[in-house]
């Protein structure tokens, strides 16, 4: 018999998580069912939507209900199979949650190929979920152009520090915003940037003005926020702003108003909110170009690598705090 421990959702959080907003429990796992699986999770996905789906209100996806495993993407080992589509030893990548195990048909979970000189994190670092993100966010709604001026916020997190890499090897002037000097080094010193604003010690609109003398072409919108108004004042006729996330008002009770947003219409500015679960169809679009970029050097990732179930609700908040280096991965289990 298999015991699994896992984080259900015990009440509708306020600001920063706590363990009060969850309920640790643990339970007798039953034998398989005919078509099932018994899935042991390595490493979980910490990402801002999970915060938005503590909430009461859905998002794209339905919000997290009180009493629910706590919603997550995973990758995880096949221990256990009575599914002809998997096998013992296979890794899958889905929606497996805040847990150590779970029992499941295999429906929403697909395997993740082993890739020579890339580790099982790469799926969570620069693959999957993150490096869909940032590839078609940039290039299909960013559409940059040799010589054009791209801004990044969050840059030196998973999604947009690929980004502002992607955006060097199409040609673009790439300029970043972190939240410390040690992050703002590693995007212009090891990652290409042109330049790197760090927001918590810098005047963020003097600082683009400075690194941007030619306006802003293209603003990936991670934050939102006054972020959005600076950067806003500054762009160019027919600026492109794909909207990823706004991390800043997530833990807010009061959404911040933006100001700036009549600059869309005189400078006839596209500003478009995508989910990258309508992009699962192209995948290996992205792949053909992702994987090379790493191997040959041209792009970096970085994941920082946090260790125990039990510390999920402190390891999210990372994320908020600005405590991480890259993107945040909780390991729960050995390869």
């Amino acid at each position: 018999m298999t015991t699994n421990k896992q984080w259900q959702l015990a009440a509708r959080p306020e600001g920063r998580l706590t363990d009060d907003d969850f309920t640790w429990t643990e339970e007798t796992l039953p034998e398989l069912q005919a078509g099932q699986l018994r899935l042991r999770n390595v490493y979980i996905s910490m990402d801002p939507a999970n915060r938005a789906w503590t909430n009461s209100a859905d998002t794209y996806l339905p919000a997290v209900q009180i009493g629910d495993v706590m919603r997550a993407t995973t990758i995880g080992i096949v221990e256990e199979s009575k599914n002809e589509r998997f096998k013992v030893g296979d890794a899958l990548l889905g929606m497996g949650g805040w847990q150590e195990y779970l029992i499941t048909d295999g429906r929403g979970f697909q395997k993740v190929p082993s890739l020579a000189g890339l580790p099982l994190t790469a799926h969570f670092g620069l693959l999957g979920h993150i490096g869909m993100t940032a590839y078609f966010g940039l290039l299909d709604i960013g559409a940059p152009k040799e010589g054009e001026t791209l801004v990044v916020s969050a840059a030196a997190g998973a999604v947009g520090s690929i980004v502002g890499q992607i955006g060097k090897i199409k040609g673009c002037h790439v300029v970043g915003i972190a939240g410390t000097d040690e992050k703002c080094a590693w995007l212009t010193d090891e990652l290409g940037f042109d330049a790197a604003i760090n927001y918590k010690t810098e005047n963020v609109y003097k600082a683009l003005k400075k690194h941007c003398p030619n306006g802003i072409d293209i603003y990936f919108e991670n934050v939102g926020g006054a972020m959005l108004d600076m950067v806003l004042a500054q762009v160019n006729d027919f600026a492109r702003i794909p909207v990823c996330g706004m991390i800043s008002q997530y833990n807010v009770k009061e959404p911040y108003g933006v100001k700036a947003l009549p600059v869309i219409i005189s400078r006839r500015v596209k500003m478009q909110g995508f989910i990258v679960l309508d992009y699962f169809s192209r995948v290996q679009e992205a792949y053909a170009e992702l994987i090379p970029w790493a191997l040959s050097g041209q792009l970096q990732y970085r994941v920082h690598v946090e260790e125990g179930l039990e510390r999920a609700p402190e390891v999210l908040n990372m994320l908020f705090d600005g405590g991480n280096q890259g993107k945040l991965i909780l390991k729960v289990g050995d390869e």
